[in-house]
């Protein structure tokens, strides 16, 4: 299956079946997903959601959290991954969102990568959620599926290196939305260690898949 064929029928089947995916993690405002994402870092979003509510309560807004220390900071997120490293980002962001973005949210990748803990994914997952602009996050999720869907090649073994793949093939309108529905097929269908094949839609043409049958079928001939 030609690589043109593959992005058609992974726009078709989701566009089809879940035309407006959302973020899991749990938000009020642009100030609430900025935190919310740095602190998913290599922590699952349903953590994220565990935590969040107290430390929204303690601090409602980028004021209240740019007067807190990160020693303070940690109290709340001490269950999340790496914790001293992301309340010494969450305290550093909120006094520079409030110093230099009166304290809002900025809208461009370069405003956004200024703020502590906050890189090219992170940005990317604010443009498109809040910003609703065409920009890929690649995540493990991400990397992961795009690769055995055969939607980046090989040859793409960096996050940039795929986000560069997939924004070539999928229209702009699609890649917000894309974005989400990449994680969420990683999440509960292609999910890294025992991957849901026989209940995927995808899986025709899925390069990964196609590997699969192939060892499957070469085992049962040498038997």
């Amino acid at each position: 299956m030609l690589k043109k064929e593959r992005f058609r029928r992974f726009i078709d089947y989701f566009t089809t079946n879940f035309p407006d995916p959302v973020t899991e993690l749990h938000f009020g405002n642009p100030y609430e997903l900025l935190v919310a994402v740095i602190l998913s870092a290599q922590c699952t979003d349903k953590r994220i959601n565990q935590i969040t509510p107290a430390l929204f309560a303690r601090f409602p807004e980028p004021e209240s959290l740019a007067a807190a220390s990160p020693d303070e900071i940690f109290t709340y997120i001490r269950s999340v991954s790496y914790p001293n490293n992301k309340a010494k980002h969450l305290a550093g962001m909120a006094r520079l969102l409030m110093s230099d973005f009166g304290g809002e949210v900025p809208g461009t990748v370069e405003e956004l990568q200024r703020l502590p803990g906050v890189g090219r994914k992170t940005a990317h997952v604010i443009l498109s959620i809040i910003f609703n602009q065409p920009t890929m996050a690649v995540d493990t999720h991400v990397f992961r599926v795009s690769h055995r869907l055969g939607l980046a090649p090989l040859t793409a073994t960096t996050p940039l290196a795929v986000e560069r793949a997939l924004m070539a093939h999928i229209p702009k309108q699609y890649v917000p939305k894309a974005h989400h529905w990449l994680i969420l097929h990683g999440r509960y269908v292609c999910t890294a260690r025992a991957p849901k094949c026989p209940e995927c839609a995808l899986r025709e043409g899925c390069k990964y898949y196609e590997k699969l049958m192939y060892n499957v079928q070469c085992t049962m001939n040498n038997v």
